[in-house]
């Protein structure tokens, strides 16, 4: 069996040593030299989880067409913002019926489309089409600690295929047929991660924190319910246990540039880092374009909106939110208005 990761980040890189360790060929698609070198000739990532040997089977190169020539099944491990273009890159060298699923979480600026709805744009046959989220640091699924995600996907067969090649002893794969919930909490958590981690470099406690996670998740939970979702999968992998995972862990870049920027730093400080991508800096802008779409309010989104794109105070906005008018705790899902 072969099988195809597109991106060699963190994420990507992780899902490569799972499937090395399974045996499976696996072809990781980079676009840094120094990193196609380091794996192929040291089998190790230079730049992303450099203290994990990657399997021999897993093989590096920048050549597309290469690295997805025969793939049984194909992985999309992109940032968010890049997605669209690899996979019209990717497009002509992939068949019809073969299975994809995509790891980043996000929505689209613009279009205000999940992932999985851009690769369905672009590459046809949503029912191949697979999405995973859940609370799985890279950092952690490469010691092999005891995890769990979730999969959905529109076909049953799909999402089972994608479990089979994933799960292991210790990493439990769920799967779900809310592929919407799965998408929206998955862009949404990094949001509330961005927001709990300001909250912590102003100086603020604990209480503070599952203040911003719970009101956080509800805000999430009405998104959801208003584009179709199920509120289950809010307390699910997705979204629970994805929410709690980047909002407490030290491996959270969301959180971490959090509180970067509380203390005054910029995106570029924390990129030139650390190399990575903030997927919540993005999502606060389209998050918050979908909801006003649908009509939902997320105030917890939107000042975050506001304190990234229009330099806001954030010790300003946390007055204005607490500032707020009391109302029912689950308002906006069908309980109270």
């Amino acid at each position: 069996m072969k099988l195809a990761v597109i991106n060699a980040g963190s994420f990507g890189t992780a899902v490569s040593w799972l499937f090395g360790k399974k045996n499976y060929e696996t072809a990781l698609w980079a676009r840094d030299e120094q990193v196609i070198a380091g794996i192929n000739d040291n089998h190790y990532n230079p730049r992303y989880l450099h203290d994990t040997e990657l399997p021999h089977c897993v093989k590096a190169s920048n050549d597309i067409e290469k690295v997805l020539n025969c793939a049984e099944a194909i992985v999309f491990a992109s940032p968010s913002g890049a997605l669209r273009e690899m996979a019209q890159r990717c497009a002509p060298f992939i068949d019809a019926d073969t299975p994809v699923m995509v790891v980043t979480k996000g929505v689209e600026a613009g279009t205000t489309l999940t992932m999985i709805e851009i690769l369905e744009e672009v590459l046809g046959n949503r029912m191949r089409l697979a999405a995973f989220s859940g609370p799985t640091h890279a950092e952690e699924l490469v010691k092999n600690y005891p995890a769990a995600g979730v999969i959905g996907a529109y076909e049953d067969a799909t999402a089972a295929y994608f479990q089979y090649l994933l799960a292991t002893p210790v990493f439990r794969v769920y799967n779900t047929s809310d592929v919407v919930g799965v998408e929206l909490c998955g862009a949404a958590k990094n949001i509330m991660a961005i927001s709990v981690g300001i909250s912590y470099g102003l100086g603020f406690g604990d209480n503070t924190a599952a203040l911003i996670m719970t009101r956080g998740l509800a805000e999430i939970s009405r998104l959801v319910c208003a584009c179709g979702g199920q509120p289950l999968t809010c307390m699910g992998l997705a979204g629970m246990g994805d929410l709690v995972v980047t909002c407490t862990s030290h491996h959270s870049r969301n959180r971490r540039f959090g509180e970067l920027l509380a203390q005054g730093g910029t995106l570029e400080e924390f990129y030139e880092e650390n190399h990575m991508v903030v997927e919540g800096v993005a999502a606060c802008q389209s998050i918050c374009e979908l909801a006003s779409r649908h009509n939902v309010e997320m105030p917890l989104s939107n000042v975050l909106r506001r304190i990234i794109t229009e330099h806001e105070d954030p010790q300003d906005l946390a007055a204005e939110i607490l500032a707020r008018p009391k109302t029912y705790e689950f308002y906006g899902l069908g309980e109270e208005s």
